[in-house]
């Protein structure tokens, strides 16, 4: 896969950008998170990121441009526990929304899940109006396993996994 973006360790800096992308309510219209007031500062969104960073069962990545190396979201996969974790992802940059850096986002990080981690599964929630996420995970080869409210659960084994080019 030519792909537009390169990942990269998360890294306490990176909340200068992030703590900005977390009170845009329009980057987490399909998440349970929901910004508060009066929002969250960039320290504390320091103190949240050093805390995560610190878990040794949660693998998060700073979603990078290739031409520019411009931070532009976040992926990561958290709780591995028995050869199996959770993914998140979300592009904070709305300039770059509906140009397929997320789909570039989840086939990297699937690709090292199962490959460098030796991941036998991840799953996901997914907002069920959340049609281009939808899309994406079902081509990669993801299945809905549940639902809760309005987030349906999905699950990718390390067999079912089907990278796009």
């Amino acid at each position: 896969m030519n792909s537009p973006i390169y990942l990269r360790p998360l890294n306490v800096e990176d909340a200068k950008i992030s703590y900005q992308w977390r009170n845009d309510p329009k980057v987490w219209v399909f998440t349970e998170f929901k910004p508060g007031n009066p929002g969250i500062t960039m320290e504390k969104e320091t103190d949240w990121l050093r805390l995560k960073l610190e878990k040794a069962n949660d693998k998060r990545f700073a979603i990078c441009l290739n031409d520019s190396g411009q931070y532009i979201g976040n992926v990561q996969l958290i709780d591995l526990n028995e050869g199996q974790a959770e993914f998140h992802m979300f592009i904070g940059e709305r300039d770059f929304w509906g140009k397929g850096i997320g789909k570039a986002a989840t086939q990297l990080i699937l690709e090292r899940a199962f490959s460098e981690m030796n991941l036998e599964s991840v799953f996901l929630f997914a907002h069920e109006d959340n049609a281009a996420g939808l899309s994406i995970y079902h081509k990669l080869g993801f299945v809905p396993v549940g639902k809760h409210e309005n987030q349906i659960k999905m699950l990718l084994t390390k067999q079912n996994f089907k990278p796009i080019n």
